[in-house]
């Protein structure tokens, strides 16, 4: 039962959805253009032998180092071809760096890694990589969203990197540089690729106007995502989450793929929240972030109980478990929110699509849909409600 009197007003939300909303539609307005003509770019470095290599040093910079990689090598819309990525999170990484490649430095001037990140740049660019940039770092392109608050600034940042993938694809396939001219299956996202072979100029506008589309997509699914039912589901798991760890609860965290930076997302955000919001540090464990365990699991016992089995060695009976899954049927995170309940944790699951098991069963005490079959768009809802979520614990 919710409630209602115990939580923060409905408002707050929606407030934080409109702000997201205009912050959102300014940065792809302003920079639409910037964005389809990196894209061609971006191609053009691809097709040349070149690699993405994503850069940063802070714990919220790493997943986004991450996801970025995870989502060049391991496409997840039928079709596309993989293209080379790699996320770094040291100095070490700026060894890498070659002529033809793309270089993503997240952070921002504010950072205390500021210095590191200008560095890598200088660098990058000296050895010939295109640069991008989210603040004033003197890359070769510098996108920076228009907001003081870190959280909305990094979904701004989220967006931007999943549109650069889903675009960068259509100059191959304009051009006839991937396995087929012709777009495909890709053909339902980018109908203008049906047209008549044409010059890059008018291609590089349609593109434009497809990234600023898919940035008022994702601005009405998270909409969609936090009616006010979803509101109220997302405030009460706070209150509980946030009576467990004022507790000393540790809140663990798990997902696969694009997933599972989410999951190093949010952990981070609760070990090391942002200076600028305010809120306190709390105990958290991400349990997608030990390699050795990960593979150890997988080639012993199986995928299914990478994170089942972390949970019934790390997790005490007043511990919290978040889980996230676009499908909401992963066979490991259901397995993972299994053993937790049998411990008596307390669940939270953010889905996409349907909802999957975990909505369909109630496989989680409170589970927050983002109601898309669009993986990227449902993880940009997936991001803003579980930064509301951090926020609302405080």
């Amino acid at each position: 039962m919710i409630h209602v009197a115990t939580l923060p007003d409905l408002a707050h939300v929606s407030v934080a959805l409109s702000r997201r909303a205009a912050v959102n539609e300014a940065f792809f307005m302003d920079n639409a253009s910037r964005v389809a003509r990196l894209c061609a770019a971006m191609a053009d470095r691809f097709v040349a032998g070149g690699r993405l290599v994503a850069l940063g040093w802070s714990p919220a910079a790493h997943s986004d180092v991450r996801h970025v990689a995870v989502e060049f090598v391991h496409p997840v819309i039928v079709g596309k071809r993989a293209l080379p990525a790699i996320g770094v999170s040291d100095n070490a990484g700026k060894s890498l760096i070659t002529r033809d490649d793309i270089v993503l430095a997240f952070g921002d001037a504010e950072s205390p890694a500021r210095d590191a990140i200008a560095a890598a740049i200088e660098l990058a660019q000296r050895r010939g990589a295109l640069t991008v940039a989210f603040d004033a770092f003197g890359a070769d392109v510098e996108l920076r969203p228009g907001s003081d608050d870190p959280f909305i600034r990094q979904e701004c940042v989220e967006t931007l990197y999943h549109v650069l993938w889903e675009l960068v694809h259509v100059f191959f396939e304009h051009e006839g540089r991937g396995s087929s001219a012709h777009p495909g299956q890709s053909a339902f996202l980018y109908p203008f690729l049906t047209d008549a072979p044409r010059d890059r100029a008018p291609v590089i506008d349609d593109v434009a106007r497809s990234a600023l589309m898919k940035a008022r997509d994702v601005s009405a699914l998270r909409a969609r995502t936090l009616d006010e039912s979803a509101s109220l589901e997302l405030m009460a798991a706070a209150a509980a989450v946030r009576d467990r760890v004022e507790s000393g609860s540790t809140v663990l965290t798990f997902g696969n793929g694009g997933s599972a930076t989410d999951a190093m997302d949010l952990a981070a955000d609760l070990l090391e929240p942002p200076v600028a919001l305010g809120l306190s540090p709390r105990r958290a464990l991400d349990l997608t972030v030990d390699s050795a365990i990960l593979t150890a699991l997988t080639n012993d016992v199986g995928s299914d109980l990478v994170f089942a089995r972390q949970v019934a060695v790390y997790a005490g009976p007043d511990d919290v478990a978040i889980a996230f899954t676009t499908s909401g049927n992963s066979r490991n995170i259901i397995a993972a929110l299994e053993a937790a309940r049998r411990r008596g944790l307390l669940t939270i699951a953010f889905t996409g699509y349907e909802g999957g098991r975990i909505g369909a069963e109630k496989l989680a005490d409170h589970v927050i849909n983002a109601p898309s079959e669009y993986v990227p768009r449902i993880q940009e809802a997936h991001a803003t409600s579980y930064h509301l979520l951090r926020t609302l614990i405080g």
